[in-house]
């Protein structure tokens, strides 16, 4: 199985990744803490990271500690369609694709598909 994992602290959005995920016969942890995320990356078996650009835990500094630990693991974010300042923010921290919110969702079962044949 894919190993994902999710820096989302919304517990209905964690719901609704999880059972794509589960659909999807991929492994997926979430992840509501920055310390959590770094944990759960650290173990090596990730293969995607979705990072929630809104999570209250600093989602900016944790991407920049994945960076600092060299994860090689690709980064995807979401955020609100207005914030393309923040977007920016974490492309320039190293999120490999940083979309809007609804475009987030309205993908995810291709998102974390892709991910899943990647890992294969």
């Amino acid at each position: 199985m894919a190993q994902i994992v999710a820096f989302v602290d919304d517990l209905f959005f964690q719901a609704k990744l999880a059972e794509t995920a589960k659909q999807l016969g991929i492994e997926l942890s979430a992840c509501s803490t920055a310390d959590a995320l770094v944990a759960e990356v650290s173990k090596g078996a990730a293969k995607l990271v979705v990072v929630d650009l809104n999570a209250r835990d600093h989602p900016l500094a944790a991407i920049a500690r994945l960076q600092e630990m060299n994860a090689a693991v690709p980064l995807v974010a979401f955020v609100s369609h207005v914030q393309q300042d923040l977007a920016e923010r974490a492309r320039a921290a190293g999120c490999r694709e940083v979309m809007p919110r609804s475009k987030f969702t309205r993908d995810l079962a291709t998102i974390l598909a892709r991910a899943k044949s990647e890992s294969s």
